[in-house]
């Protein structure tokens, strides 16, 4: 690990917070600034879906210009400068503002650091490098949880923020003063996302990238507190331990899933076994929202646990990459993952609401809700069925 890429897994911990850390600051921002759950739902939405946006420019600038520059840039003016618009907030229209910001400058983190191990490494252990950076990255989780609870009873919620401002604009200075680009390939070989797109094998692999985090990012970054508030009135600690339990889940399924694919030869089976068993914790949320807590915290954390097949399906889809396109392939597979997120957020505070409209009690509506997340995975795993296996 060069010093160019911790400080590309620590910006990912910043991205992964950024994802998840509404759900804490849900109750402060509502009383403080009327943000209700509709509101940070399309906050939240619109950070996935202009996250998965900008990854076809990134993924330009990454063959084109490199990582440094496209990494450390766009961390500075978006992430930073949005965490500052959030601590200036006067009402919900200025989370909004301030989400798309910070979802344009976390936009290159990942996917700088995954070009790297793609143009520098042996392509045999990308899955596991990938997933040690993904688990890795995925503290953040950690820190939008139960630490990011403290920091708001501690200094509010605005000096947190500001905090966050000073300490992502610092980590965008060491990118650039770290991260070193790959030299380029052999060749003056030109394409652009279209060639990426004639590739049949891809194909089902962008399906089941498309479902594979929506639930377990749409729960983790939004619904899990509301959820938890509504049907077992908890508070903003007990909130924060749930979303501490869920985070640490999906940290472990990163580092599991990583090596997976050596362990047993295969890529597709290891990625479809995966999602069916997160569809059906799903499910089993759906049939059962008001069970006890601890009962309702342990599916989620399997939600977590087994939707964390990120880093093999990048792995899969990469297999089928030429090297001159890996920028633009990566982030590809990146935008179907992240914009699959960001649709299903967007459609995720209207079908709750239209489901809590139609007469149900708050669990049942959650309930329903949860299945429909279940639903779509095991439909993606349908389609994925019919993939092309690859490990090299």
């Amino acid at each position: 690990m060069t010093p160019g890429m911790i400080f590309l897994v620590l910006a990912y911990v910043l991205s992964q917070f950024y994802r998840a850390f509404l759900a804490v600051l849900s109750p402060a921002l509502s009383a403080d600034i009327g943000a209700g759950a509709e509101d940070l739902a399309m906050a939240s939405g619109l950070w996935f879906v202009v996250f998965a946006a900008m990854q076809i420019p990134v993924g330009w600038a990454l063959d084109r210009i490199g990582p440094r520059l496209t990494s450390s840039v766009l961390l500075a003016v978006g992430g930073a400068g949005g965490a500052a618009v959030m601590a200036l907030a006067q009402g919900p229209g200025w989370v909004t503002v301030a989400m798309v910001l910070i979802g344009i400058g976390c936009s290159p983190v990942l996917m700088a650091s995954y070009y790297i191990l793609a143009r520098d490494y042996p392509a045999v252990v990308f899955a596991t490098f990938a997933g040690v950076i993904l688990g890795t990255g995925t503290l953040g989780n950690i820190g939008a949880a139960l630490p990011l609870a403290w920091s708001v009873e501690s200094i509010g919620w605005r000096g947190t923020m500001w905090a966050l401002a000073g300490v992502t604009l610092l980590v965008a200075l060491l990118l650039a003063v770290t991260v070193r680009n790959p030299a380029p390939p052999d060749g003056e070989q030109k394409g652009s996302v279209l060639d990426i797109l004639k590739v049949p094998a891809l194909w089902p692999i962008f399906v089941i990238m498309f479902v594979n985090y929506a639930p377990a990012a749409g729960i983790r970054g939004l619904w899990i507190a509301p959820y938890l508030e509504d049907v077992y009135g908890a508070d903003t600690l007990r909130i924060g331990t749930a979303s501490l339990v869920m985070g640490l889940a999906m940290i472990a399924g990163n580092f599991i899933y990583g090596p997976l694919d050596r362990l047993f030869g295969t890529r597709k089976w290891v990625i479809l076994t995966g999602n069916l068993l997160s569809g059906l914790a799903c499910l089993s949320l759906g049939l059962w929202p008001a069970g006890s807590e601890w009962q309702a915290i342990a599916l989620i954390a399997a939600i977590g646990l087994f939707g964390a097949s990120f880093p093999v399906i990048i792995a899969h889809g990469r297999s089928f990459l030429p090297p001159h396109l890996v920028g633009r392939g990566v982030t590809l597979l990146n935008l179907f993952g992240i914009g699959g997120v960001g649709i299903m957020q967007f459609a995720s505070g209207p079908t709750y609401r239209y489901l809590a409209a139609g007469g149900s009690d708050p669990a049942t509506a959650y309930g329903q809700l949860f299945a429909l997340f279940g639903l779509l995975i095991l439909a993606g795993c349908a389609v994925y069925l019919f993939s092309k296996d690859r490990t090299a």
